[in-house]
């Protein structure tokens, strides 16, 4: 017997989030899209792709309060989270959008830079998980991974 997806509790799992790395990772990319587009005459596109980075920063830290201080509820609900999560997003892109306009043509780097930014956020908490499941896995002699019995969903 399954619960119904409205009745299913709000359950976020803990995941490897490191602002600072992510924040020195974007410093860097942004020098070497500063000195790219320098040499080729637009420096400031490597700017506002490093403000796209920032931006991108800011939302993932908006995303982890929110969901600290949503999942401290005594009965968190789904429906905050997805309302908090789609008017953040429609701010950031919002505020992206406008830097892009106001600053066309090199202002369109801030896109580039929230789009780059969200797979580097990906990755970074992607590779870590990745790794602790490759480890922590033992393989029969058929080359299936053993799961004690449970389902990967368990968890």
């Amino acid at each position: 017997m399954t619960t119904p997806a409205q009745d299913a509790p709000l359950v976020f799992p803990s995941v490897a989030f490191r602002p600072v790395r992510l924040l020195v990772i974007s410093a860097g990319i942004t020098a070497v899209a500063v000195l790219a587009a320098g040499l080729s005459g637009h420096p400031m596109v490597g700017v506002f792709f490093g403000v796209g980075l920032l931006l991108g920063l800011l939302n993932a830290l908006l995303v982890r309060r929110s969901v600290e201080s949503i999942t401290a509820r005594d009965h968190p609900m789904k429906r905050s989270m997805a309302l908090n999560s789609a008017s953040r997003l429609a701010i950031i892109t919002i505020v992206g959008l406008i830097i892009a306009y106001v600053f066309r043509p090199a202002g369109l780097g801030v896109v580039f830079g929230l789009a780059l930014f969200q797979l580097l956020l990906v990755a970074s908490t992607v590779l870590p998980v990745w790794k602790k499941l490759r480890t922590g896995e033992s393989s029969d002699a058929t080359g299936a991974a053993a799961t004690d019995g449970r389902n990967i969903g368990d968890d």
